[in-house]
């Protein structure tokens, strides 16, 4: 929306009632029991039923909070694709789309710091369970329709021009590249920074 001056202006967000509260809550509290039985039993041989029981739910609460065990790892996946595409928005005009792109990969490596432990177990699951992450790459998909339009603006890419491939190209590299890092970073078990192994991955494409 925009003024009469045509400056932009921002509705201010509505803030979650009560009842997506206390989702988000059980939704969290869920994924944290899930991801302690998938640490000691493996992802394959815990069922939906252990979850639920641990989490003081019936099988069929749980799956009204989740679509698919999957989805119970992957729920706290769900924002970073609107967090980085937020934040590659707000990179500077001026900056080259790549270094735009890295930049706002920041936004998960800030994430990881904050839990890095939480972050590595949830990590090597995801790489280590075939099914998990075929449903992440899916996830992956949606992130890059979420910023391809932002790197085509920055492109000059015009409407009349949908068959440019370069936004998308970009864009699926720069995932390509986060997606090696994550997987070195969980090979070092974390003593290697992510930050480190993103710039190593997305200048390997530029040299």
């Amino acid at each position: 929306m925009t003024d009469s001056a045509g400056t932009a202006k921002h509705t201010p967000t509505k803030p979650p009632g009560l009842r997506e509260r206390m989702r988000a809550t059980v939704r969290a509290e869920v994924t944290e029991v899930a991801l302690r039985l998938f640490t000691d039993q493996g992802f394959g041989r815990t069922t939906a039923d252990q979850i639920a029981a641990e989490a003081g739910l019936s099988r069929a609460s749980l799956f009204r909070y989740f679509g698919t065990k999957e989805d119970i790892v992957l729920v706290g996946l769900e924002g970073n694709g609107q967090q980085v595409t937020e934040a590659l928005a707000a990179r500077p005009d001026e900056e080259r789309p790549w270094v735009a792109l890295r930049r706002a990969f920041d936004v998960l490596v800030r994430v990881n710091k904050e839990s890095p432990e939480r972050a590595l177990s949830l990590l090597s699951l995801l790489h280590e369970t075939p099914s998990l992450r075929a449903r992440h790459l899916e996830k992956q998909l949606t992130w890059q329709e979420q910023m391809v339009p932002e790197i085509a603006r920055r492109l000059d890419v015009r409407p009349e021009r949908p068959e440019d491939p370069r936004a998308a190209a970009l864009v699926a590299a720069a995932l390509a590249c986060l997606d090696a890092a994550a997987r070195g970073w969980v090979a070092s078990e974390g003593t290697v920074p992510l930050a480190d192994l993103l710039d190593q991955a997305m200048g390997a494409l530029t040299e």
